[in-house]
């Protein structure tokens, strides 16, 4: 069993980054060290663990960790956190006072419905020394990076939160399809027919299809649209339905903001709804700031 009597915690962040760069130059720079100190302190850890740690690749360029230290990679990363979470604990967070960068993993949808929002009612919320960055979420990334402390929530679909986290939903939303006020079609209701034989933009999150949700509903009724554009992102669409006689079928909330440009209409179909979740990691469910950045973003979607 390792003495931990007088082993500097210091020593522990360090072998958290040299374990992640596998090079003790490039650790160096990232702890804003000298390089002979992180190799005088990877000495060190290598005597208190009884293991190299760190070996010269086969290749002769860069290191590789050993298998003693591949076992320590996780268990050393949540204890870290931990002790983070430990220190950084306040008995309460006051978003007018207090300095705190969160930062949150979401995809287009999430921004467009919860983020905007969010981001518009913040200055009335919080004070200067609060700071948001919202980053593109990835399916296979999020779970990790909540682990690792890396963002603070994920916000987006069902699907896109993990299982050992804990989780909110924020909202429930619904599709419309909408149309620049003006459109040729006219403002009466929409049939099935004509929303079939309009041209659509499709907004396809994975970059670059021409099948979406809404055309899974169609399929199952036999019929097909005519998808004429495909973009990646949301919050492009209505500006160029605004300035086009294309249509597009988006989310009520997102439609809602458009209201003095653009008129929405009931499908002709019906057609599933989804839901938005936050979700954090359970370490981070009791501490006020994490607390305060969930209850804020709920009042986004609830205003």
């Amino acid at each position: 069993m390792i003495n931990l009597y007088g082993v500097d915690l210091n020593l522990l962040v360090s072998l958290d980054t040299l374990l992640e760069v596998c090079n003790v130059t490039k650790a160096a720079e990232r702890l804003h060290l000298t390089q002979p100190a992180v190799s005088t302190q990877l000495a060190r850890l290598r005597k208190i663990f009884d293991d190299p740690l760190l070996i010269p690749a086969e290749s002769g360029r860069g290191m590789v960790i050993t298998a003693r230290a591949l076992e320590l990679v996780d268990p050393l990363r949540t204890a870290l956190q931990d002790i983070q979470s430990v220190v950084r604990y306040r008995q309460r967070f006051d978003p007018r006072r207090d300095s705190r960068v969160f930062r949150i993993a979401a995809n287009d949808n999430a921004v467009a419905l919860v983020g905007l929002n969010f981001m518009e009612r913040l200055p009335r919320i919080a004070g200067p020394g609060v700071r948001v960055a919202f980053a593109n979420a990835v399916q296979d990334a999020v779970a990790r990076q909540l682990e690792h402390g890396e963002i603070d929530l994920v916000v987006g679909s069902e699907r896109m939160t993990p299982v050992a986290m804990k989780a909110r939903k924020l909202l429930e939303e619904r599709f419309l399809m909408v149309q620049r006020k003006g459109h040729p079609r006219g403002a009466g209701p929409l049939d099935l027919e004509t929303y079939c034989t309009l041209e659509h933009v499709l907004v396809s999150t994975s970059g670059g299809s021409f099948h979406g949700f809404m055309d899974e509903h169609l399929e199952a009724l036999g019929r097909r649209r005519s998808v004429a554009i495909s973009v990646q992102t949301f919050t492009l669409v209505p500006e160029l339905l605004v300035h086009s006689d294309y249509v597009s079928t988006l989310p009520s909330r997102l439609v809602a903001r458009y209201a003095a440009s653009l008129d929405a209409f009931e499908l002709p179909f019906e057609a599933r709804g989804f839901s938005i979740f936050a979700a954090w990691h359970p370490r981070h469910h009791a501490d006020p700031a994490n607390a305060w950045l969930r209850e804020a973003l709920l009042e986004s979607v609830a205003v």
